[in-house]
């Protein structure tokens, strides 16, 4: 197709993780193609970025225009709120034993993608089309993608479109599911007490019941249950379900108003069997379907196109290919570790909240004891939770520019 550019990578998605991915390459001169058709209807959804999150962002140049429509989470509060025998004391963790200002910054989804979609705009080495990809096709050395009448001709595709990805499917990439027997509601709240940026999380037999600060008097609400539970619940008026929140919430940000559409969904996990191949590889929920329990998806997804810029920019530099075979399997071993490490925490965070076992119990128990009296236990697991660190992080998430 005639273009202005020539590019060499594709990115396909306009969310998030796909938004990055994009400005991360075109910022560093990569000519890249983004498709990101407008959004059908508005996310209420919101994201706790973390702070490796944060340091991504903040190394895009990015960060400016998304704090002020942030909440920093100064403090996290786990609180056991289940009726069984054996329970486990409160535990609170502060972001100030890590040294950060805070742990992480919660904002709604419809204004991160704006905000990006902005910033995306102003760079010269990005064409931003505003099309569904109907077709790629994946020759050995190159790929074709079809918009309508017209078709681009690039090195790499990076797959940023969502759980049911047209660009998986076309290089032949399966997925290992798992369903759970729970629903997610999710709504955002106005509130008569100030949540003093501590988000709150509260165990419950069905699941996590967690409050998570925005700005202002509001916090977003992500609420754990059994499906037929849910049904009930969505059942009721905004008046009804407001005073059912603040019930489960013990009253401890006072009287609640609903704010916007409420929102539910099935939860499962679902992981791509491979996360790069044919010159495809897979970002976000491309590649990784997570529950909404320990902030755990979106940050992935941006540690995903973090590190697939990363990879991209060095291998241009190098003069190579960047969407050779070695360029699949240094992607896949690059991300496969963490996924699959997050993979396993949320898992085993939702089994024992699920699990009726006695052991369990005691062994959640006792776990939240150490952390709450060991602080160099307690200040590794904080420091875990909000992103690694260390050298197999991406530069990106380092706060290194590529």
């Amino acid at each position: 197709m005639a273009s202005a550019l020539t590019p060499q990578v594709a990115v396909v998605g306009g969310g998030p993780s796909g938004l990055i991915a994009a400005i991360a390459l075109a910022g560093s001169g990569i000519e890249t193609v983004l498709f990101a058709p407008p959004a059908k209807g508005t996310d209420r959804r919101t994201t706790a970025l973390l702070d490796g999150s944060v340091q991504v962002l903040r190394a895009l140049d990015l960060w400016p225009q998304l704090v002020p429509h942030c909440a920093p989470l100064e403090r996290m509060r786990l609180i056991d709120a289940t009726r069984r025998l054996i329970r486990a004391p409160e535990v609170s963790f502060d972001c100030a034993e890590l040294g950060l200002e805070a742990f992480g910054y919660n904002i709604e989804n419809a204004i991160l993608s704006r905000e990006l979609r902005k910033a995306a705009h102003r760079l010269a080495a990005l064409r931003i089309v505003e099309a569904q990809v109907e077709e790629i096709v994946l020759p050995d050395d190159k790929a074709i993608l079809r918009t309508g009448e017209d078709h681009w001709e690039v090195k790499l595709v990076i797959a940023a479109d969502g759980r049911h990805s047209i660009s998986r499917k076309a290089a032949g990439i399966e997925t290992d599911r798992h369903e759970f027997p729970q629903t997610a509601l999710t709504m955002n709240l106005r509130h008569s007490r100030a949540h003093e940026n501590a988000s709150t999380e509260f165990h419950t037999e069905t699941g996590p019941f967690t409050l998570v600060p925005l700005p202002g008097m509001r916090s977003s609400l992500v609420w754990v249950l059994d499906p037929e539970q849910a049904v009930e619940l969505c059942g009721l008026e905004n008046t009804a379900m407001a005073l059912e929140v603040e019930r489960r919430a013990h009253s401890i940000l006072g009287q609640m108003e609903i704010e916007g559409a409420r929102g539910s969904f099935p939860l499962s996990i679902e992981i791509a069997r491979r996360l790069a191949s044919r010159r495809v590889v897979l970002i976000g929920e491309a590649g990784h379907v997570l529950p909404p329990i320990g902030a755990q998806g979106l940050n992935l997804g941006i540690r995903d196109a973090a590190t697939a810029a990363e990879l991209v920019a060095d291998r241009l530099r190098a003069g190579e290919d960047p969407g050779g075979g070695d360029m699949m399997d240094r992607y896949e071993n690059a991300r496969r570790p963490d996924v699959r490490a997050r993979a396993l925490a949320v898992e085993f965070m939702n089994r024992s909240l699920l699990s009726d076992f006695l052991p369990v119990h005691a062994a959640r128990g006792f776990g939240m004891e150490l952390a709450a009296r060991i602080g160099p236990l307690r200040r590794a697991l904080m420091r875990q939770g909000v992103g690694p660190q260390d050298s197999a992080a991406p530069r990106l998430a380092r706060g290194e520019r590529l």
